[in-house]
């Protein structure tokens, strides 16, 4: 079944006198038929008959037609349809993938300077201890000088039998 085709149907009616006629009907895009009717011995009596069940069977056949025609445009845009929801999907789930990936990338960026700063705040601490103890020991240090001094200064002033000339650290010489 092309469209733009002549299409022929055979119809058979059956008449008094003779017992098939047979009628060749083609059938154009525009819908309009030329019916070839062979005359019978009636009249026209069988002839519109003959004519309105041809006609019937015309706009029967042009019904399925539409019908078939309408059935296949629905399959088209429902397959279609789901074609693109289909390449919707399909993108949605790569852009959600890519964004993921870059959500990871930035949380290993994140987590490199998070221990980077990590150490650097060990590194700053460790170096605040030892400071720390650099100045514990430098004043221990001082401390024991100025122990060893007020000894000798002890010892130098039991000497001589003086008086020291300051008292207490609260006096400087």
């Amino acid at each position: 079944m092309v469209a733009g085709e002549a299409k022929k149907v055979e119809v058979e009616a059956a008449t008094k006198d003779i017992a098939e006629e047979k009628a060749i009907v083609p059938v154009a895009d525009d819908s309009k038929a030329i019916v070839a009717v062979a005359k019978d011995a009636e009249g026209h009596k069988g002839s519109s008959e003959r004519d309105a069940y041809l006609t019937k069977i015309m706009s029967e056949k042009r019904l399925t037609l539409i019908n078939a025609w309408e059935e296949s445009e629905k399959a088209r845009a429902e397959n279609r349809a789901a074609k693109n929801l289909s390449f919707i999907t399909s993108w949605e789930h790569a852009k959600e993938a890519e964004l993921e990936a870059g959500l990871k990338k930035i949380e290993e960026q994140l987590e490199k300077k998070k221990a980077s700063y990590k150490e650097k705040l060990k590194n700053k601490l460790a170096a605040l201890h030892k400071s720390a103890e650099e100045k514990r020991a430098m004043a221990e240090a001082k401390r024991g000088e100025e122990i060893v001094l007020a000894e000798e200064m002890a010892a130098k002033y039991r000497a001589k039998s003086e008086a020291p000339t300051k008292l207490f650290g609260l006096l400087k010489a």
